[in-house]
């Protein structure tokens, strides 16, 4: 039974909401203020936070901020708000939905049924593989060509986040909105040197990625290496070539220098007996 809560000031309206939603089935619970329904939000982890903006001690929007900024359970905004301003800045602060009043119990049910399908749809790549990277969200754990990566919970949050989303480049602000849940007040640089770690570990550089792929001035792409990667050890298979033409070199010179050795070794004794032999005769010649 999915739990959702209603953040809204109105009595009249929450009760009414929290009625038709429990005669649907979900187990409801209601807030009136902004700082209530963060503090529920947070300590009761509904699956749909349904979220009025006309609050009274704090304006929805922040709360929707502080909402997402440690949680990224599924929001829809609903408010008296119509104009295309508020929709837009409200999905960009992170709203999964917005429904304008009035509205009726049936699309309210449908709209907390369709973000809870979004939300599920993840739970299929539970275990995602690109290339030789493989990565197991339940298990929280890496592993790169068969061998496990010693990941911090950080770095395996950012590879996941960008294995999910293979091939599509993602910017540095969408990555401090959500890995870093930090919508004000991050840094490209933590990014940046997350994203050096990573590398490393991958066994890759910026300047030579096999994953990693900095898109300058948009943000990073995760890919898997490309199918010409494996060539790259074809020079050790044209190696041979280079012993192949090294015996001709030492065989002809063996021979040629090994026969003038023994040609100088007959002329040394021919030369020594001459030498030896006058002397010998005349010494017995005075006697």
């Amino acid at each position: 039974m999915p739990k959702v809560l209603i953040v809204e000031d109105d009595p009249t309206i929450r009760t009414a909401v929290m009625r038709a939603l429990n005669d649907m089935g979900y187990a409801v619970a209601g807030a009136h203020t902004a700082m209530t329904g963060l503090q529920q939000a947070v300590s009761e982890r509904p699956d749909v936070v349904v979220l009025d903006l006309g609050l009274p001690d704090l304006d929805g929007r922040e709360v929707l901020r502080m909402i997402r900024a440690v949680s990224s359970v599924p929001i829809i905004v609903a408010t008296a708000r119509g104009t295309e301003t508020d929709i837009v800045r409200s999905l960009n602060a992170g709203a999964d939905d917005y429904v304008v009043k009035p509205y009726s119990g049936a699309q309210l049910d449908a709209r907390i049924r369709a973000v809870l399908r979004r939300a599920a749809e993840p739970e299929k790549d539970a275990v995602i593989e690109v290339g030789g990277l493989r990565l197991d969200r339940r298990a929280r754990q890496a592993f790169l060509d068969g061998e496990v990566l010693d990941l911090t919970p950080r770095e395996f949050d950012l590879l996941h986040y960008l294995a999910a989303r293979v091939g599509a480049v993602v910017s540095k602000q969408e990555l401090l909105i959500e890995v870093w849940q930090q919508p004000y007040g991050g840094t490209d640089k933590s990014i940046d040197v997350h994203l050096s770690w990573l590398r490393r570990k991958l066994g890759e550089t910026g300047q030579q990625p096999r994953y990693l792929h900095t898109v300058r001035r948009v943000g990073v792409r995760l890919d898997a290496p490309p199918a010409s990667a494996p060539p790259a050890s074809a020079p050790s298979a044209s190696a041979p070539p280079a012993p192949a033409s090294a015996p001709p070199a030492p065989a002809p010179p063996a021979p040629a220098s090994a026969p003038p050795a023994p040609a100088s070794a007959p002329p040394a004794p021919a030369s020594a007996p001459p030498a030896s032999a006058p002397p010998a005769p005349p010494a017995p010649e005075p006697l």
